[in-house]
C-alpha cells in the first residue's frame, strides 16, 4: 500500500511540479512535508537500511528558512514569481560580487562560526559525527528521488556542526554525503545551473564576520593608496608645472665664473681689438670695467672705447688665448662729466679662428642683450650655457650719444697641462674668500683663540652707524708699549668700495700667526720686535654697501665716502698750510715748530667725520714710527707731501736768496717747488726707499711698460710716485701724520680692480705677501735711543733734531725715540725744557736694525731766566754799553766839547740802530704770540726763542752796562699778504 501511494505521488510530481532548482523553493517545501508524512505513516526504518552511523536526520525545511525552530507558512507562487525571485536572487549576487562584499547579516538567526574552536563553556559542546570514508547504502525513497532527478547525489563529508543550545532538536543538517557509484542517466533540467543545495560544511570554510571585516579593512587601505597615490600625481604634476613656469619665464641658473681679466689688467693690451675708434683716447684698450679717464679726455685719454660713427658694423673683441668657457658680460657707460655715452643693446658671437663667427642663437633668433641705462652702472649679462671658444666680440646694435663701451669677460678656465694665471694656487693654507663686518670680527677672534700669547683685539671706535673699527695687536707681549719697541701700522678700508687691502691684512694675521706657531724665525723677529697693528676696515658701512652689490658690480664710486659723505683720507686738518706760511716768513724753527703742529681749535667744530675723529686719538695714543694705508684703483706707491704748496713771489725769492744760512740744496728744491715740480719733504730721499721697499717686493707693481691703470706712467718705471706730483689732495692723512706725530706714512695702491673677484685673491696675497714683510721690517731703520737725566729718569716729549733734515721728532713717555734714516753720518741733538742741550754723531750702518744713539741731558738754568723774563713781561731784553765817564782837563774845554758833541752823535747812532734791532725782534715776538692766537695754538710760558743778540746777556750785570726799552716810540702797524692772512695787533 505504501509503494502505491507513492508512485502515484511521484507521477503526480513529474506532471505538474517544473525544474526543481538547488535552492529550496515552496514546492520542495510541499515534498519535504509529503515524503515526511509517508515516512511517519509507514513507520520507522530499519536500523542501518536508509542511513549511516553518522548520517544526519532530515529536517522539513532547509537551513536558512528555520528561525528558532519555528516555521512561517508561505503561499504557494507561480513559475513566473519563481523565475523572477530567481532573477533578483541572480541580480543581487552579481551587485554584491562586483562590491567585493561579504553578505550582510540578515534578522536570521546566525550561523556558528566552524572555524573558530569553542571555548569551554558551560553550554552544550556541540556534537562530532564521525568521518566516513565509504558510501553508505541509500534506501528505497532516496534511491527512487535520484532516478527521478529529484535529488543528485552528495560526496561524504565529514561536517562538524554543534547544537544550537536551548533547542530540543538539533539544526537542520543535510544528509550524510556519500559517493555514490551508479550508472543510471541521472535527468537534469537544463535551467537548473546552480550549486549543491546548503550544507552544514559551507559554514565551517567560510567566517562571514571576519571577511567582512578584512574585506573592510583592505577596502580601506586601497581608499588610502589611491589617495596617497592621487596626492604623490598632483605634487608630482604641480612641481612639473612650477619648473615649466620657470623654464619658460626665467632660463636654468649659468654658471658662475670669474671675471677674465680686463679691470684688472690681466689682459693684455694686445688681446683687445675693436672695429674702428673715434679718436686716440678712446682705442679698444680703453674699454675695460671702470676706466677712468684723465683731466682733458678729450685730448688725451678717454673714459671708455668709442667707435667710428661714419663704421656700418661695430664690434669689440676680446683674445683669451686659448679656449675657455665664457659665461657672461659686464658692460658700463663712459666715464666722463659731460657726456651720457653708453650701448643699450648688442649681440655675441664667438670663433676659435678670429674668422668664422657664431651669434649666439636662443632657439628663435639671434639673442639680444640688454645693456646700460646709464653711463655708471654696471650690467651683466649672463648666457644660459656656457660657450668653449677662444675669442668673443661684442657688436653694439642700439647707443645713446655716442657708441662708447666699457666691459668685462667672465669666463672659466679649462683645465690644461699648462699654468694659467688664473689657476694660482697659494702654498699658504689660508681662508682666501671676502668677509663681510660679521665674518671679519670671527676670523680675528678665531686668530685670537689660535694664538691668544701674541694677539689682542681692540677698537679704536665707532662708524656713524655705531659699527666698531676693530685693530689686531700682534706682539710678544700684547697689550703694552715696551721701551726701545717700535710700533708699527697697516690700515685699509678707507673707501668701502677698496676691499683688497681689508683680505690682505685678514690673511696677513692668519700667516703671523701660524708661522709664529711654526718658528718660522724671520716671523719670530717680526713679531718680537715689533708691536704691529692692523685695522683691516677704517670704513665698515661703506664696505657692507659695496659687500652687498658684490665684487664686478659696485661702480667706481659706491661705497667711496662714509654714510655721512666724507672722504676719510682727505677729511683730516690741513697742517700743511701753516706750516708752509711760518716758512715764508721765516719763523721756523723759532716761531713755529717744524714737527708736532699742533691741530687748530677751531677744526673740531666743522666737518669732521666721525671715523676721522677716532682715528686722530688713536694716532695720538701710541707712538707710531712707520705706517701705510692700503688703497685701490691703481698699482703704485705714493708718499708725502701730498698737497701742493702755493708758488712763492719773487719778492720771497730774493729774500730767500739773500739769507746766508739756506744751502744750495734748500734753494734748489725751492726753486723745483716754485716751478710747480714735486712738494718734497725734508725727509724726501727716506720717503722714497721706503715706497720702493715696498714697490720692489712686489711682484708686478714695477711692471709699469704698458702704463697706469687709466693712464701714462707716472712712476718712472720704479713703482712710487709723490702724491702732489701725481693727483694732490688738501688735508690728507700721510700728510697730518707727518706733521703732526712721528709716524711717516705712505698710501700703497694695490692694484687697477678696487674689489677684485674671490678667485683673485690667492693670487693677489701672492703678489703682496712679501712686500707686507718687507715694509714692516723697515721699521728698524735709522736711529733709536732713550733720552734720560742725570739721574736716569726719562724724559718724554725731548726734541731730537738731524742736522741738516728740518724735521724733528719727540721722544715717547718712556723717553725711547726711533728716527727713520738712510745709512750715512748724522749729528743728532737732543733738548729738554730745562735741560741742557746735548749733539751726538750718529752713524747708521747698512746692516740691519736701527743704530742705538741715547742721551743724558743736564739741568741747566733756564727755570731763574724764565723768572727773570717774566718780570718784563716776558719781552726781549737788550743790554746797552753805558760809554765810560771820564773828566776833562780844565784847559781843554774846547776839546772837550768837540769830543762830547761826536760821542753823543756816536751814542745816538747806536741807539738808533738798537732800537731798530729791538723793533725787529718785538715784531717776531709779537707776530709768533698774534700767529698762535689766530691759529688758535696753544700757547704756554715758555722761554722766548733765543736769538745771536741774546745768548749772552744773562753774564755780566755791571756798572758799564745799561737796560733801555725803546718800545714805548715805536709803532707796530701791519698788513695781512694775500697768500698768508696774518694780522699783527699789540696784546
Amino acid at each position: 500500500m505504501r509503494a502505491e501511494v507513492l508512485l502515484v505521488f511521484v507521477g503526480a510530481t513529474l506532471c505538474c511540479t517544473p525544474v526543481c532548482t538547488q535552492q529550496v523553493d515552496p514546492e520542495e517545501k510541499e515534498l519535504s512535508r509529503d515524503l515526511a508524512w509517508v515516512r511517519k505513516a509507514g513507520g520507522p526504518l530499519e536500523e542501518g537500511q536508509g542511513r549511516g552511523k553518522g548520517d544526519a536526520e532530515l529536517s522539513d525545511e532547509p537551513a536558512g528558512a528555520v528561525e528558532d525552530g519555528k516555521t512561517k507558512p508561505k503561499k504557494k507562487k507561480t513559475p513566473e514569481e519563481i523565475e523572477a525571485a530567481r532573477a533578483k536572487k541572480a541580480a543581487e549576487k552579481e551587485a554584491k560580487a562586483k562590491k567585493q562584499k561579504g553578505p550582510k547579516p540578515t534578522k536570521k538567526p546566525k550561523l556558528p562560526k566552524p572555524t573558530k574552536k569553542p571555548k569551554p563553556t558551560k553550554k552544550p559542546k556541540p556534537t562530532r559525527r564521525p568521518k566516513t570514508t565509504t558510501t553508505a547504502p541509500l534506501d528505497e525513497e532516496e534511491r527512487l528521488l535520484i532516478e527521478l532527478g529529484l535529488k543528485t547525489p552528495i560526496e561524504p563529508s565529514t561536517p562538524e556542526e554543534p547544537t544550537e543550545p536551548g533547542q530540543d532538536e538539533p539544526t537542520v543538517r543535510q544528509t550524510d554525503q556519500k559517493e555514490i557509484a551508479t550508472t543510471e542517466v541521472i535527468m537534469y533540467i537544463p535551467e537548473e545551473t546552480t550549486s549543491v543545495p546548503f550544507n552544514g560544511s559551507w559554514y565551517e570554510e567560510y567566517d562571514y564576520t571576519d571577511l567582512a571585516v578584512k574585506k573592510q579593512e583592505e577596502e580601506e587601505r586601497e581608499r588610502k593608496e589611491k589617495e596617497e597615490k592621487a596626492k604623490q600625481l598632483r605634487k608630482k604634476w604641480e612641481e612639473e608645472e612650477e619648473e615649466r613656469l620657470r623654464q619658460t619665464s626665467a632660463p636654468a641658473k649659468p654658471k658662475d665664473c670669474p671675471p677674465l681679466g680686463l679691470e684688472s689688467h690681466r689682459v693684455e693690451d694686445d688681446q683687445l681689438l675693436a672695429s674702428s675708434q673715434s679718436h686716440h683716447g678712446f682705442s679698444a684698450q680703453r674699454g675695460r670695467l671702470n676706466m677712468q679717464s684723465t683731466n682733458d679726455e678729450d685730448d688725451i685719454y678717454g673714459g671708455a672705447w668709442c667707435a667710428e660713427t661714419e663704421e656700418k658694423e661695430h664690434w669689440f673683441e676680446v683674445d683669451a688665448r686659448r679656449e675657455v668657457e665664457f659665461s657672461g658680460i659686464i658692460t658700463q657707460g663712459r666715464n666722463s662729466e659731460k657726456q651720457e655715452d653708453f650701448v643699450s643693446s648688442f649681440f655675441v658671437a664667438f670663433s676659435n679662428d678670429s674668422r668664422d663667427w657664431t651669434v649666439l642663437h636662443d632657439g628663435y633668433a639671434e639673442w639680444l642683450f640688454y645693456g646700460n641705462v646709464d653711463k655708471d652702472t654696471p650690467v651683466m649679462n649672463q648666457l644660459a650655457a656656457p660657450v668653449v671658444a677662444r675669442y668673443i666680440r661684442i657688436l653694439p646694435q642700439s647707443w645713446n650719444g655716442s657708441l662708447c663701451l666699457r666691459a668685462e669677460i667672465l669666463a672659466c678656465q679649462l683645465p690644461s697641462s699648462f699654468h694659467s694665471e688664473n689657476e694660482v694656487n697659494s702654498s699658504d693654507d689660508l681662508d682666501f674668500r671676502h668677509h663681510n663686518y660679521k665674518e671679519m670680527r670671527q676670523m680675528m677672534k678665531t686668530v685670537n683663540e689660535e694664538c691668544p700669547n701674541i694677539t689682542r683685539i681692540y677698537n679704536i671706535g665707532k662708524s656713524s652707524n655705531g659699527l666698531k673699527m676693530y685693530a689686531m695687536e700682534i706682539s710678544d707681549n700684547p697689550g703694552e708699549h715696551e721701551t726701545g719697541e717700535p710700533e708699527f701700522r697697516y690700515t685699509a678700508g678707507l673707501h668701502g668700495n677698496e676691499a683688497l687691502g681689508r683680505e690682505l691684512l685678514l690673511l696677513l694675521m692668519q700667516f703671523l700667526c701660524r708661522e709664529y706657531k711654526d718658528e718660522n724665525p724671520r716671523v719670530r723677529r717680526l713679531v718680537d720686535g715689533v708691536r704691529i697693528h692692523l685695522v683691516p676696515s677704517l670704513n665698515p658701512d661703506a664696505y657692507e654697501l659695496a659687500y652687498e652689490m658684490g665684487s664686478e658690480m659696485g661702480n667706481w664710486a659706491l661705497g667711496h665716502w662714509t654714510e655721512e659723505g666724507y672722504d676719510i683720507f682727505e677729511n683730516f686738518p690741513d697742517l700743511n698750510s701753516i706750516l708752509w706760511g711760518a716758512e715764508d716768513r721765516d719763523w721756523v724753527p723759532r716761531i713755529v715748530p717744524n714737527h708736532h703742529i699742533p691741530i687748530p681749535e677751531n677744526f673740531f667744530n666743522g666737518s669732521l667725520a666721525v671715523e676721522t675723529k677716532a682715528i686722530i686719538s688713536w694716532m695720538e695714543r701710541n707712538p707710531f714710527v712707520l705706517g701705510a694705508n692700503l688703497q685701490g684703483g691703481e698699482k703704485l706707491v705714493v708718499y708725502p707731501f701730498d698737497m701742493q704748496r702755493p708758488p712763492q713771489s719773487l719778492t720771497d725769492n730774493r729774500r730767500w736768496r739773500v739769507n746766508s744760512e739756506m744751502n744750495e740744496e734748500s734753494w734748489a728744491r725751492i726753486q723745483r717747488q716754485n716751478m710747480g715740480a714735486l712738494r718734497e719733504t725734508p725727509d724726501d730721499a727716506m720717503f722714497r726707499w721706503l715706497a720702493m721697499s715696498y714697490a720692489h717686493s712686489h711682484l708686478t707693481m714695477t711692471e709699469t711698460y704698458r702704463g697706469s691703470c687709466h693712464g701714462d706712467d707716472v712712476t718712472g718705471g720704479q713703482g712710487i710716485s709723490n702724491r702732489a706730483g701725481w693727483k694732490p689732495v688738501v688735508g690728507s692723512m700721510n700728510d697730518f701724520s707727518y706733521l703732526h706725530t712721528n709716524c711717516f706714512e705712505l698710501s700703497i695702491f694695490l692694484g687697477c680692480d678696487k674689489f677684485p673677484h674671490e678667485s683673485e685673491l690667492p693670487l693677489e696675497w701672492e703678489n703682496n705677501r712679501e712686500a707686507l714683510l718687507s715694509f714692516i721690517e723697515q721699521v728698524n731703520r735709522g736711529i733709536k735711543g732713550v733720552v734720560k737725566d742725570v739721574e736716569g729718569n726719562p724724559l718724554p716729549n725731548a726734541t731730537i733734531s738731524v742736522e741738516g733734515i728740518q724735521h724733528d721728532v719727540r721722544t715717547a713717555a718712556g723717553g725711547d725715540y726711533w728716527r727713520l734714516l738712510n745709512p750715512g753720518e748724522y749729528k743728532v741733538t737732543a733738548k729738554a725744557d730745562n735741560y741742557t742741550p746735548q749733539t751726538r754723531l750718529c752713524l747708521v750702518g747698512y746692516e740691519p736694525g736701527a743704530t742705538p744713539c741715547s742721551f743724558t741731558l743736564a739741568k741747566s738754568n733756564w727755570s731763574r731766566i724764565k723768572q727773570i723774563m717774566a718780570l718784563r713781561g716776558n719781552r726781549p731784553i737788550r743790554l746797552v754799553k753805558r760809554p765810560p765817564r771820564t773828566t776833562p782837563p780844565p784847559s781843554t774845554t774846547a776839546a772837550t766839547e768837540t769830543q762830547a758833541t761826536s760821542h753823543n752823535a756816536d751814542r745816538l747812532r747806536r741807539l738808533r740802530l738798537m732800537r731798530l734791532r729791538r723793533l725787529r725782534q718785538q715784531q717776531r715776538s709779537r707776530v709768533f704770540r698774534t700767529t698762535t692766537a689766530t691759529t688758535t695754538t696753544t700757547t704756554t710760558t715758555t722761554a722766548a726763542p733765543k736769538t745771536k743778540t741774546t745768548t749772552s746777556w744773562y753774564d755780566s750785570f755791571n756798572d758799564n752796562w745799561l737796560t733801555e726799552n725803546p718800545l714805548d716810540i715805536i709803532s707796530f702797524d701791519s698788513q695781512p699778504t694775500q697768500d698768508y692772512p696774518f694780522e699783527l695787533t699789540i696784546d
